[in-house]
């Protein structure tokens, strides 16, 4: 019971991702979330508690998206809509993706227009809980009950001193690996589809694919395995391992780790034998277009509407290739969760919003409705690619997170008017690009050059956490 929750979370995910262009990364989410799932009074929702009268019924949102529909006929969200039936209503305070974080510290600072929830970012954890900009959700949130049994694993990885800072939603794959078949059978290639429902989708079925793909080419015709976006980090993590690893209260370096080591020989082999093609495609249709490219991986939102396949094409998808040496299944999540600002004082009204989110994204009642939805808006999708995106996204899958995008700023916070990566995408992406000098930095170099800084950053914040209360 408790996996087909978890599927219809994934199910729900995939189609708010697809609604909602915060998917993406950057830029302005101006969304309502909208979804034509009829709310129907199921016994997990009849659960969730009224707000009570004399509370805080407003709930100030601050955030690049509306949870209000974006106009007055839009149909509302399952959350919203179960939200307000308890007495709830959202109010929206508007900022943009760059300037996000300095509001919400501004706003805590003054004591002025503080918001009530923020969405869970990189930095939150544990960078910003040490600064003092969320408080602990265990007064309202019970992690053993029914609708949130099945997040407390990932909610327990977001404790700090006994405490938990994240209420965790839903969770999906972050991306997926689309291909044009027409092109696989016509090269006589091995299907990745058929390869994955047999359980043999992995680095080396994949690295076979492609590098005959780039072998077959004609004269001086030019190919590629793979375009780089993205997939580098998921497929590292493929190890189950992360760069920064959380234990035991403590965060620590784990760059020695073999099987990291693995990974990226893997990606640098890959750099080395010409199969990553560096071009910046911003769909799959834009990837497909120019022809020269099998895979293109990144979020559902590039593949699917206008950016995605049209009914008369035959393309597929597949979860990222799994470590052939891992009997685990691994998910690099994208997970959709909220923390509470500290300051706020709408503690009735939060409890409740999280626990309608949770039921919209947990009763098995919201499914079916939500896929045919989806399918009817994407005719170039059929149920066994849309049936991909949800067992990935699953519970069968372990979600991870690297804890090192959430230590520093300067750990994580790629430049992007230089187009020169933080330590912490640099040591997932750069291995298999050419440096300043038209070279290719082995491993042992990537970790010769960035150790130092996260060392650094790492003693930072463990130091911060001795001291935070």
């Amino acid at each position: 019971m408790k996996n087909a929750k978890r599927i219809g979370s994934a199910v729900l995910a995939f189609v708010m991702c697809m609604a909602v262009s915060g998917c993406t990364k950057g830029g302005n989410e101006n969304s309502s979330h909208v979804d034509k799932v009829k709310v129907n009074s199921t016994e997990a929702a009849k659960a969730i508690e009224s707000i009570p009268d004399g509370a805080q019924k407003e709930l100030i949102w601050m955030g690049t998206y509306d949870l209000n529909p974006a106009k007055e006929e839009d149909e509302k969200s399952v959350e919203l809509t179960l939200f307000e039936k308890k007495g709830g209503s959202i109010k929206w305070i508007e900022v943009w993706d760059d300037q996000k974080f300095d509001k919400l510290a501004t706003a805590i600072t003054s004591g002025k227009d503080i918001p009530d929830i923020f969405k869970y970012e990189w930095l939150a954890f544990p960078s910003q809980v040490v600064t003092g900009m969320y408080q602990p959700v265990d007064d309202i949130v019970d992690f053993n009950a029914d609708i949130w049994s099945d997040v407390k694993p990932t909610a327990e990885q977001f404790s700090l001193k006994g405490k938990h800072y994240v209420a965790p939603i839903s969770f999906s794959v972050g991306t997926l690996m689309m291909y044009n078949k027409d092109i696989i059978d016509n090269e006589g290639l091995d299907d990745p589809y058929e390869l994955y429902t047999k359980g043999e989708w992995n680095w080396d079925t994949w690295y076979d694919i492609m590098s005959s793909f780039k072998a077959n080419a004609s004269g001086e015709e030019e190919r590629y395995g793979i375009a780089a976006r993205w997939f580098a980090p998921q497929l590292v993590q493929q190890t189950g391992q992360t760069i920064v690893t959380y234990e035991d209260g403590v965060f620590k370096n784990n760059l020695n780790n073999p099987d990291l080591e693995r990974a990226e020989n893997l990606l640098y082999n890959l750099g080395k034998e010409g199969l990553v093609d560096m071009t910046y495609y911003g769909s799959a249709k834009s990837c497909f277009t120019a022809g020269t490219t099998l895979f293109y991986n990144m979020g559902t939102w590039a593949m699917s509407g206008t950016n995605g396949p049209t009914a008369s094409d035959n393309w597929k998808v597949v979860p990222i290739p799994a470590d052939p040496q891992s009997d685990e299944k691994y998910m690099s999540s994208d997970m959709l969760a909220y923390m509470w600002v500290k300051g706020s004082t709408a503690k009735e009204a939060v409890k409740c919003w999280f626990e309608c989110s949770r039921v919209a994204n947990f009763d098995e009642n919201y499914q079916q409705t939500t896929k045919e939805k989806f399918l009817a808006d994407n005719p170039g999708w059929d149920e066994e690619m849309y049936q991909v995106k949800v067992d990935a996204s699953s519970s069968e899958y372990k979600p991870v997170f690297d804890f090192g995008y959430g230590i520093s700023s300067i750990l994580a916070q790629d430049d992007s008017k230089t187009g020169t990566n933080a330590p912490m995408s640099a040591l997932y992406e750069d291995i298999f690009k050419l440096d300043e000098n038209g070279s290719q930095r082995t491993w042992s170099a990537m970790k010769n050059k960035y150790t130092g800084t996260i060392d650094s950053e790492l003693k930072k914040i463990n130091d911060k956490i001795k001291d935070f209360k």
